[in-house]
């Protein structure tokens, strides 16, 4: 079946890049219809947008015409998601107190299909506390967001707050079509629609001295392969990850941190959350103290280097007050596979442990072997692709928490 997305182009400097947006969705198959603002249209013309969509540019709520061929109400409905790119502080604030005095707004409030959100705005407009409160207002009621990046600003300024790059967008929205897709399925198995999930991921690097840092082999492959899997499934994720080369899935909200005590603060503060899973490979010790200058060797031993356990973001999240409903750790493990995880599993108290052996090139590879240590069984996986194991996990989740 052929989809359709309605965008809404609001009034800011990055309108621009919709135009892309609405190229490229053509190209792979994906119609458009278009409302554009008055603001919107400061910047995009509806000639220029009509030509790329190849559909007639709706702005006018009180035009008598598209009322009565169309209406507000059938044109929120007719497509099989909402797109508001890009999507300013103004009409953010609008859709989250249900404030409806333009075509734009009205939609919005008047649908019953997803909604996808690029916000684009000054970094200051971003951190504001009112459209931190307007975001969650809006994430609660369940829309979706893409973005905002860091960036130069057409003000000058760099920060959070620059738009999504549009190929960004378009994977947003197909992704975001596929698990609508899939929610359309009676099989109740497939669906974490309405849970939220923290996930940590990649490695910590503790430092020594500017320019020297303890740290492990991680990729953070699985742990972001697993973001993507839960998101596919419909839950809202949040993922906090360490330093990796790999691009976050569409639809994740990403918190990047370097050390074990910054990514335990930011669990701390992305709770509460339904389901906690911890894939990170956080290092086990860190340095007693750090230099703030360079450590140079003179000829002579070198001093030893004092060492002190790290945080425990796995134990200290499972054991707090805010613990989520449902906690699943990672056991990295050489040897004794199942005897160290599942003596981890208690000392943790996770409701599963998944263990795996990365005595060879798991860390940094592209496959794993998973053994999963659920509350009564042992489950002994075979090998298969970082993605792979991510799907079927997603699935078992699903089928516990449904």
């Amino acid at each position: 079946m052929k989809k359709s997305v309605l965008l809404i182009i609001s009034g800011g400097v990055a309108a621009y890049k919709a135009l892309t947006v609405i190229r490229d969705l053509t190209k792979i198959g994906i119609k458009s219809k278009v409302i554009l603002t008055k603001g919107g249209s400061e910047f995009v013309t509806p000639l220029s947008v009509g030509a790329l969509s190849g559909n007639k540019v709706y702005t006018d709520l009180w035009n008598l015409t598209d009322e009565t061929e169309m209406g507000h109400i059938e044109l929120s409905r007719s497509a099989d998601l909402i797109a508001v790119v890009p999507a300013t502080a103004n009409l953010i604030a609008k859709a989250a107190n249900g404030i409806a005095d333009d075509l734009a707004s009205t939609t919005i409030l008047a649908t019953d299909k997803p909604v996808l959100y690029a916000p684009s705005m000054n970094v200051r407009m971003w951190e504001a506390e009112a459209t931190k409160r307007n975001i969650k207002t809006l994430e609660n009621d369940g829309a979706l967001f893409v973005g905002p990046d860091i960036g130069e600003m057409a003000c000058g300024e760099t920060g959070h707050g620059r738009m999504s790059e549009p190929q960004q967008i378009i994977d947003a929205i197909v992704s975001t079509l596929k698990i609508a897709e899939k929610h359309t399925d009676k099989e109740p198995t497939m669906s974490l629609t309405g849970k939220s999930i923290l996930i940590t991921a990649g490695p910590t690097q503790e430092p020594i001295d500017p320019v020297r840092y303890l740290s492990n082999e991680s990729s953070g492959k699985q742990g972001y392969a697993l973001a993507e899997a839960v998101s596919n499934l419909g839950a809202k994720v949040t993922l906090v990850s360490g330093p990796v080369n790999v691009d976050a899935p569409p639809l994740v909200k990403l918190v990047k941190v370097t050390t074990a005590k910054e990514m335990l603060q930011a669990c701390q503060s992305s709770l509460p959350a339904d389901i906690f899973i911890s894939v990170a490979a956080v290092s086990d010790w860190r340095p007693k103290s750090c230099s703030d200058k360079k450590l140079k060797k003179d000829g002579n031993a070198p001093a030893p280097l004092e060492l002190e356990n790290n945080i425990d973001i796995l134990k200290t999240i499972s054991n707090s007050k805010s613990r989520p409903e449902f906690v699943i750790g990672f056991a990295a493990e050489t040897n004794n596979i199942i005897e160290n995880a599942t003596k981890k599993k208690s000392r943790k108290n996770c409701d599963w442990i998944i263990a795996n052996d990365v005595s060879g090139n798991v860390m940094g590879g592209n496959n794993n072997k998973m053994i999963v240590i659920t509350e009564n069984k042992i489950e002994t996986w075979p090998e298969l692709t970082k993605q792979e194991c991510a799907e079927k996990l997603a699935h078992k989740i699903a089928q516990k928490v449904i």
